[in-house]
């Protein structure tokens, strides 16, 4: 008699294409809702190998201790915020996520924003549906000839300054260290950074240590002419101190792909016209699931062969 193949309950949103591909090798269980997620938990916990999740949504220590044979927890992006890391070690549970597998998709998605909000595309789309001719709006700014200032020069931070430097853009960034081999320019403060560019882009990963880290100040140095870029956390931004330079008119205009209490807009954004908002899909495309996909796949076949893993946390 064939063994029975190993349990794994899906957290967050998979295609039901991309399910069956997983399910060609595990018992699926897709349980996107909290209340799904409970009655999995419920009904199968001790059968339980594998937690396939996301950053945003993460795993605590009292869901890791509500599955005692519990053997990786997988988060398919490259966040893992919310995952209690100390907790799984403790547990003797293996970690590992989907490094690499959107870079793409984001880059390309922040350079959209970037175009949109400094040429300011979606406004004019829709003054020109309403009749509105070219010589009635401001004239909108060149993307070429920016200084863009990345906030975390990480994997994706890397191939936005890739595809920008081909926008003829200048490029600087912050990280608590310089980055090895990066010849790009490194400012030892975020202040110094947002000071020198006239646009600021946030590609670093969410969390306690993070949190707000754009705020008042930080924007104030970016300025009336700056622009802000978010495709990382939308914990990272002070949601009411963009507001206010919004507004205020203090900054330019920004781009968000992610905000605080997403799914929920927050309502003091929903009118602003120098804003250009994305439903945190930067890393969503059929290219990047199916790395997604991919890279799970052989992490969990290495868990099960008792190599070490691809993409361990």
């Amino acid at each position: 008699m064939q063994p029975s193949p190993p349990l794994l309950i899906i957290m967050n949103p998979v295609t039901q294409a991309d399910r069956d591909q997983i399910a060609q090798h595990f018992e699926v269980i897709f349980a996107p809702t909290p209340e799904q997620y409970a009655d999995a938990v419920a009904a199968h916990a001790a059968r339980v190998d594998v937690v396939l999740t996301i950053g945003a949504i993460g795993l605590t220590a009292q869901q890791i201790d509500a599955l005692p044979n519990l053997k990786m927890i997988y988060s398919m992006g490259a966040g893992y915020e919310k995952i209690d890391l100390a907790h799984a070690r403790l547990r003797g549970v293996k970690v590992a996520n989907g490094a690499g597998t959107n870079d793409s998709c984001v880059a390309d998605h922040a350079m959209g924003l970037m175009i949109a909000v400094i040429r300011g595309i979606p406004r004019l789309d829709q003054l020109t549906r309403q009749g509105v001719w070219r010589t009635q709006v401001p004239l909108p700014p060149n993307v070429s000839g920016k200084k863009l200032g990345i906030v975390g020069l990480g994997g994706i931070g890397e191939k936005v300054a890739t595809r920008a430097l081909a926008f003829e853009m200048e490029i600087g960034y912050f990280n608590r260290r310089p980055r090895a081999g990066a010849t790009h320019r490194y400012f030892s403060t975020l202040d110094e950074l947002a000071q020198w560019a006239d646009v600021l882009l946030v590609a670093i990963p969410g969390g306690d240590s993070t949190y707000h880290l754009i705020n008042a100040d930080v924007l104030a140095q970016l300025g009336a002419n700056g622009y802000l870029i978010n495709i990382a956390r939308g914990s990272v931004v002070d949601t009411a101190a963009l507001e206010r330079a919004l507004r205020e008119q203090t900054i330019a205009g920004a781009a968000l792909d992610v905000y605080e209490g997403e799914p929920q807009l927050p309502a003091g954004l929903a009118d602003l016209t120098n804003l250009v908002l994305t439903p945190h899909v930067a890393g969503w495309s059929p290219e990047a699931m199916q790395l997604m996909v991919d890279k799970f796949l052989e992490n969990a076949r290495r868990l099960y062969a008792g190599e070490p893993l691809l993409t361990p946390i």
